[in-house]
């Protein structure tokens, strides 16, 4: 918390954003110093990035996540010329995402290979049982709440179970980061 300067205001809280497709095979490229900047310009404190795959830590008043997604999407087209979707969540939203993950030993032993997919929006489990039963490959994939996980014993690139199939079949978008990033995540929010 110390990072975020939120000892003492307790209505603002940390939320993480995470951007879709930005700095990935030459699309979308924004650096992330300009990231922090126009967060900070925005009135959001304690800006800070983590890798160059667009994960922004940052201290938000309490409004929901849907409305912060909104407003970020907006001011980045606006301002920085970038359409991308934002994926928020609160710190203690990201704390159940890493607690209910469906996948403990593979996070243990392979976390390379272990993704979580943050979504839009929650999915019908009738959606997530139509994707389970068109993964061709050894994919296994658990969907809870507004995250899929999705474990790719054989990795990820030449997977068939790709973003724009999950996308597909679950009507909603999102965003993947590996297990390593996640629990990287995790801790930068924390201030650790």
């Amino acid at each position: 918390m110390a990072r975020l300067g939120l000892a003492s205001v307790s209505t603002v809280k940390p939320h993480l954003a995470l951007l879709r497709g930005v700095n990935v095979g030459g699309n979308k490229q924004v650096g992330m110093s300009d990231l922090r900047k126009w967060m900070e310009a925005l009135g959001f404190t304690g800006a800070q990035t983590l890798l160059q795959s667009g994960n922004i830590v940052f201290a938000a008043e309490e409004e929901s996540c849907s409305d912060l997604e909104r407003r970020l999407e907006v001011e980045a087209k606006k301002q920085l010329g970038l359409t991308s979707d934002f994926h928020v969540r609160t710190l203690a939203e990201w704390e159940d995402l890493i607690l209910y993950n469906p996948f403990c030993e593979q996070a243990r032993s392979d976390p390379s290979h272990l993704v979580a997919v943050v979504l839009k929006n929650s999915v019908a489990p009738s959606l997530v049982l139509k994707l389970q039963a068109a993964i061709k490959g050894r994919e296994v994939l658990r969907v809870k709440g507004r995250t899929a996980y999705v474990y790719y014993p054989d990795g990820i690139g030449t997977s068939r179970l790709t973003a724009a199939v999950i996308d597909r079949h679950l009507q909603t978008r999102g965003t993947a980061r590996n297990w390593n990033t996640v629990l990287k995540l995790g801790s930068f929010a924390r201030g650790e």
